[in-house]
């Protein structure tokens, strides 16, 4: 990574750009929403389009001079309908969580009745929590999971019958399980209420094939593109047509004003990565890695919500052991792997402390690690767990994390 430019420029931030980089390089990344993105993709992103100004939409701006970023934000918008086969999209939103204000935006009123999936249960802060903009302006209940970390479809219907919501979500930032999309467009039908997949967390399974696609059932699809989709950070909207202009309209001028073009290209680059056969295997490998690293911690005795992961992420509860997410997210930092504490259902502790930690594994299966490579994860994290006061045990495994780190370099 060439920083000359940075350094000449202002070496306190080239210093820290390296210092994050070698952070990256010797830890390892179970971050559930995190991921290392491509050097094209970056490359794309630190690019002159950063220094081009272009409200508006692709031949309809509002300043001249657009005629190069209207190729490259239509070549994005072409590569995100052919990979998750709908039939229009929007490459602007800054988020994931701004391409989900846009959608209410442009279907509800303030106080219009939501339906999302609750914040605890696995959904996201922009699926109606009260501290969010969603849990804010409009009435939105929630559903949740059942005992063994399911969604609980019948309580969603009987929930949709009772709010008669105006827009259903479906999707989650913590669900290890596999979202019935028809499922919920059965419901919405019977209500009358549109549905959106948030697919954030697992566009990239999707993309690859192995989880089932909401084409055909959601006619709103929104998605990150800095998950396992392997992307710059930022987000999509994906659409039915009869949505597209109320979509468009929302986006801009409704929540943002200038998009951001270069992170727009680095999204094209992203999406036709996730166009090759190449992305098919890795969205494999995901899948594979996340059941091994499952399987190698339920071996060791710790606990998972629902017992097995079918996608790409897990949440170790921690409530048997007597410890909490907080306290051994900052363990397993100090053995080198990097995870988040996380609520677990019907948490006990506060989301500041947690009972839960998630895990995932996208990113690490982007820098090559395979099934025995998980198994190893699996040991030191349960170990980490175990010993968490034992300093000697936790400075063995910090070596043994950053042998597996070394084995697989990073840019």
């Amino acid at each position: 990574m060439n920083l000359d430019k940075v350094k000449a420029a202002d070496i306190e931030v080239a210093n820290y750009i390296e210092e994050e980089l070698k952070r990256q390089q010797t830890t390892i990344e179970l971050i559930a929403s995190e991921n290392f993105t491509s050097p094209a993709v970056m490359q794309a992103c630190g690019s002159v389009l950063t220094n081009k100004y272009a409200e508006g939409k692709p031949h309809k701006r509002y300043y001249n001079g657009c005629e190069v970023i209207d190729k490259i934000e239509e070549l994005a918008q072409k590569r995100a309908c052919e990979l998750f086969h709908m039939d229009h999209a929007n490459v602007q939103p800054h988020s994931g969580a701004q391409a989900n204000m846009a959608v209410f935006a442009a279907l509800l009123k303030c106080g219009d009745n939501v339906l999302g999936m609750d914040l605890s249960n696995g959904g996201h802060l922009s699926h109606g929590s009260p501290v969010n903009f969603s849990g804010m302006y409009f009435n939105v209940k929630s559903y949740g999971v059942d005992e063994n970390g399911n969604i609980d479809y019948d309580d969603v219907r009987k929930m949709a019958f009772e709010h008669k919501p105006k827009l259903i979500i479906c999707g989650a930032s913590n669900y290890s399980k596999i979202i019935d999309f028809k499922k919920f467009r059965e419901i919405a039908d019977e209500v009358g209420a549109v549905l959106l997949a948030d697919i954030a967390h697992i566009a990239g399974l999707v993309a690859g094939g192995v989880h089932p696609s909401p084409a055909g059932y959601a006619q709103i699809v929104t998605t990150t593109t800095h998950k396992t989709l392997r992307g710059p950070r930022g987000g999509i909207i994906m659409c039915d047509e009869q949505y597209a202009a109320a979509i468009d309209k929302a986006v801009f001028p409704g929540i943002q004003g200038g998009p951001l073009e270069h992170i727009i290209a680095g999204k094209a680059v992203a999406l036709k990565e996730a166009l090759s056969p190449e992305f098919k295997e890795y969205a494999k490998q995901i899948v594979k890695n996340a059941a091994t690293l499952a399987q190698g911690l339920l071996d060791a005795g710790m606990d998972i919500v629902g017992g097995m992961t079918e996608n790409h992420l897990m949440t170790l509860d921690l409530r048997k052991t007597g410890k909490t997410g907080k306290d051994m997210a900052n363990v397993l930092e100090r053995v080198g792997i990097t995870a988040n504490k996380n609520t677990v259902p019907n948490d006990p502790q506060s989301p500041f402390v947690t009972s839960g930690i998630r895990l995932g594994a996208a990113a690490m299966t982007t820098r090559g690690f395979v099934e025995e490579d998980m198994r190893e994860v699996a040991r030191i994290i349960a170990e980490a767990i175990k010993n968490s006061d034992n300093e000697e045990v936790l400075a063995e495994l910090k070596k043994a994390s950053l042998k597996l780190c070394e084995k697989y370099p990073l840019y």
